[in-house]
């Protein structure tokens, strides 16, 4: 079957139209938007989106930010690995590519954090190739259409339907009568994951392609895709301290690599240590201390409880590390005022901001 006609007609009428970063052919903005909606809904991104376009409008202006700048722009949209490929990204189209994006779906796939299905979207929004993708939607899309039994996360059922996905892109007679088809036949492709072929509840009946749906016909829209193997998560538990003065909160700068990698956070430690050790392992005049409500955080992989001590000093110091705490050297005391000029991961952020409307914190 083909199914490019009917999927660009249905497209052109019923598509998506009015998001932020259509109607550009600008490799920036599409890459952006690209990245961005990687494992992220099109509603959580839409701000950030406008954001970071605000404050970094060129591969230019990404490229020379500070990486701290970047990760506050990025601060909250998690998957943080996506925010360093992004800075490390800009900074090589500016030093091997003259400043503009490679123009083609191969060499994009070169450069950092963008894989196959990213760079063939680029390339077919931008330039027009005849490339193929393949994203969650579009996985859906076409495990429910040819009814692709097994886990689309494996390698065997992933090259299916990248096999499968090939054989559809429109000819290339079609696309040099229409220039922009590659682009309508890909928003097409999302926009039909995104908003008919739905993992729960999806609207056959409204679908472009329900005449040659495998899943429909058999009655199995509800079971394909199959759902990805799900292994119990491992649950972590970790103590956070939120040290703070009149006006001044302490916070840690985290690892460039791993959970939050580069991101500020709160002091961290094992919840198997004697909290009144740490307290005076950090040597300064503490005047109270209070075990706050654990809460929990889901990331991919794990399960993280979180147990947060309020630590307030007695009296103010200098607003810098000093000797006293040679047990956080990459700690900082940051003015509350200037809290949101860091990058805060989403439930430090959460949880501080609460503290503050509570006025435990001030």
């Amino acid at each position: 079957m083909k199914i490019a006609s009917r999927l660009v007609t249905w497209q052109r009428l019923h598509g998506r139209h009015g998001l932020p970063w259509q109607g550009t052919r600008d490799p920036y903005r599409v890459w952006l938007s690209e990245i961005m909606l990687q494992q992220t809904q099109v509603a959580a991104v839409l701000d950030y989106y406008q954001r970071f376009l605000s404050k970094f409008p060129t591969v230019k202006a990404l490229a020379q930010a500070p990486a701290s700048e970047v990760m506050v722009q990025w601060a909250g949209l998690g998957y943080y690995a996506r925010a360093r490929n992004l800075h490390a990204c800009a900074k090589q189209v500016m030093d091997k590519w003259n400043g503009k994006f490679p123009p083609d779906a191969a060499s994009l796939a070169t450069l950092p954090g963008i894989g196959p299905s990213t760079a063939a979207a680029i390339a077919a929004f931008c330039y027009g190739e005849r490339a193929a993708i393949l994203d969650g939607n579009v996985k859906r899309v076409l495990a429910r259409l040819f009814a692709i039994e097994g886990d689309p996360t494996t390698r065997a059922i992933e090259l299916q339907l990248w096999e499968r996905t090939r054989e559809q892109v429109p000819t290339a007679r079609a696309c040099a009568q229409d220039p922009a088809l590659m682009s309508a036949y890909t928003q097409g492709l999302m926009d039909l994951g995104a908003t008919l072929c739905t993992r729960s509840r999806p609207k056959c009946e409204a679908c472009p392609l329900k005449k040659d749906c495998l899943a429909k016909q058999q009655n199995r829209s509800d079971e394909l895709p199959w759902p990805r193997a799900r292994k119990a998560l491992p649950e972590r538990n970790t103590m956070m301290l939120i040290v703070h003065q009149p006006g001044y909160i302490l916070l840690d700068q985290r690892p460039t690599t791993g959970i939050w990698g580069g991101l500020w956070s709160l002091p961290e430690y094992e919840v198997t240590i004697e909290p009144t050790l740490i307290y005076q392992n950090l040597g300064l005049p503490i005047d109270k201390t209070a075990v706050l409500a654990s809460f929990l955080h889901v990331f991919t992989h794990f399960r993280l409880t979180i147990e947060p001590h309020l630590v307030s000093v007695a009296r103010a110091r200098t607003p810098k590390i000093n000797s006293a705490l040679k047990s956080l050297p990459s700690a900082q005391w940051v003015a509350l005022a200037q809290l949101q000029q860091r990058a805060l991961p989403a439930p430090v952020h959460k949880l501080l901001t609460g503290l503050i409307t509570a006025g435990l914190i001030h």
